[in-house]
């Protein structure tokens, strides 16, 4: 055995875990995610997808994409540089810059993709990159590819970002990057007073992934920069398909002169294959019906407040979450996997939470709404779960 393999032979807890009868990942659905999935031959309550619009199994955004293979085929068969740019590809792009309030936008393949691949491609070895420290992976690993220094400040502590900024000099480009919605917790990023930073201290950039704000906060849901008022303070919207606009893919949206250079100079965006046809049609049409039915997200937001209240009067620590994003505090990684064991066996998905994605005394089970889930289904859902916490000594 070489010693690679014998130093990732001791990595064992998925093996512990599935002797244990805990193991939680890559479990089968049989179906399209709706608030019930069909998982092992039986329905199970889905609170742990990332579809908060409810439209991943919508007749019209899959009659979309149906269309699309048929009139474009199953690929593009290279990148958006050479032979991989659609006239779809080109419509989704306006209709999102015009949708996120920007005058430009570049579709990637992936939301990951975007993050990995814009990051590295704006700064100089002259530059710093500024990350909140629950910053989303696909940023963690973007910052690891520049060439730009890197900082961190403790999560929303605007003291810290300021200390952060001050130690870089006057004439470096300072790059803030945060989570609209920070993916684990479902808090928000602090942007107004991230943006009086801007204006206190000179060559600040503010770039913002939106991943979980679209299709949720803002106007139409345009998303956590809109919710505030501050889309024309923000420099970089990011953006992905694969929650609320029920596809897979991603985006950035800029001014000209950034989205420019972008397009010739970011290696994800020109030497990765294109989005399908498919994908690029379902995001698109995903776009047009939340434009036009503002009752989804008013929905939305009935059945989070909803879920909100009940699981504070049951007596779940849930932190300072403001969105359909809702942390079940477990706080000891074993009991998390209990809890999420014993939570599917009665019929509730969720999704645990454990290092690298938060703390190891921060450990959680993340609970997240969708627009087509009623109070009936969160009633069921609250009912097990307070059991299998109790259960587990979690909550009294």
């Amino acid at each position: 055995m070489s010693i690679l393999h014998e130093r990732l032979a001791e990595y064992t807890l998925p093996d512990q875990m599935k002797e244990k009868g805990l193991y939680p990942y890559f479990r089968e659905i049989e179906g399209h995610q709706g608030p019930e999935v069909e998982m092992g031959g039986h329905k199970v309550l889905m609170f742990g997808s990332n579809a908060y619009t409810g439209l991943t199994g919508d007749e019209r955004v899959v009659k979309a994409g149906i269309e699309a293979m048929k009139k474009y085929g199953s690929g593009c068969a290279g990148s958006r540089f050479l032979n991989g740019t659609l006239d779809i590809h080109v419509a989704l792009e306006k209709e999102l810059a015009e949708f996120v309030g920007k005058e430009e936008a570049l579709c990637y393949s992936t939301g990951f993709t975007v993050n990995s691949g814009v990051i590295p491609a704006l700064l100089t070895h002259r530059d710093f990159i500024i990350c909140d420290d629950r910053d989303h992976a696909s940023i963690v690993d973007g910052r690891r590819l520049s060439f730009a220094k890197t900082l961190k400040f403790k999560h929303n502590d605007m003291k810290d970002l300021e200390r952060c900024i001050k130690h870089c000099p006057k004439q470096s480009v300072k790059l803030v990057i945060v989570d609209g919605v920070f993916s684990m917790e479902g808090d928000l990023a602090k942007l107004p007073e991230i943006v009086e930073l801007k204006h206190k201290y000179s060559n600040v950039v503010i770039m913002v992934d939106e991943a979980h704000g679209l299709g949720v906060f803002g106007k139409e849901g345009r998303g956590v920069c809109d919710h505030f008022g501050l889309t024309d303070e923000i420099d970089l919207i990011m953006g992905t398909f694969s929650k609320s606009l029920a596809s897979i893919g991603g985006f950035i949206a800029t001014d000209h002169v950034i989205a420019n250079y972008l397009r010739h100079n970011s290696r994800t965006y020109i030497f990765s294959a294109s989005a399908t046809p498919a994908a690029t049609a379902c995001a698109r049409e995903a776009l047009h019906i939340i434009r036009t039915e503002p009752e989804r997200i008013a929905k939305l937001w009935e059945v989070t407040n909803y879920a909100l209240e009940k699981f504070r009067a049951a007596g779940f620590e849930i932190g300072d979450t403001e969105s359909p994003i809702i942390p079940l505090y477990v706080r000891d990684m074993e009991k998390t996997f209990e809890v999420t064991a014993r939570a599917f066996d009665a019929g509730v998905f969720i999704n645990p939470v454990i290092p690298p994605a938060c703390a190891p005394q921060d450990t959680l089970v993340r609970f997240a709404l969708m627009a087509t889930h009623t109070k009936e289904h969160v009633d069921r859902a609250v009912d097990i779960l307070v059991q299998v916490f109790k259960n587990a000594g979690v909550i009294k």
